[in-house]
Parts: C-alpha cells; structure tokens; sequence
C-alpha cells in the first residue's frame, strides 16, 4: 500500500511540474495559436535547473566513500 502511494505521489507531482513549469506545454490561448514558441530562454531554465546544476559538479558515483575504499593504492 505504501509503495502504490508514493509512486502515485511521484506521478502527480511529474504530471503537475509538467503542466505548471515546462516550456512546452500551452495551457492558455494565447501560446496554443503560435506553431513555434520563441521561449529558448524558458527552455533553458526549466531544462538546466537548480538540481542538475548540483550534480554537474560531482563525479557520477553511487557510493563514493566505497568506491574510494576499494581504489585507493596507499590503504594496505
């Protein structure tokens, strides 16, 4: 029970970040009767967010102090 419930917390909150934040979805009339959109400045900040920015900075690693555990020459 608890399982279904987080996961259909997780789609909702999808599902409304989408409606509310992404670029490329029109919910008022005026954006629907432009074919291309000129909102590459919106694109890039819904795109590029605070999130992604934090982890552009760190190495891709799931269990760092492991990793540097098991690689590092100099612990004998």
């Amino acid at each position: 029970m608890a399982a279904m419930a987080f996961v259909s917390g997780l789609c909702a909150f999808q599902l409304t970040r989408n409606v509310l934040m992404n670029p490329d979805v029109r919910i008022n009339k005026a954006h629907r009767t432009m074919a291309v959109l000129e909102n590459a400045e919106e694109g890039e900040k819904y795109s590029q967010h605070s999130f992604r920015k934090f982890l552009s900075h760190r190495r891709p690693e799931v269990m760092p102090a492991l990793n540097r555990l098991f690689s590092d020459t100099n612990n004998n």
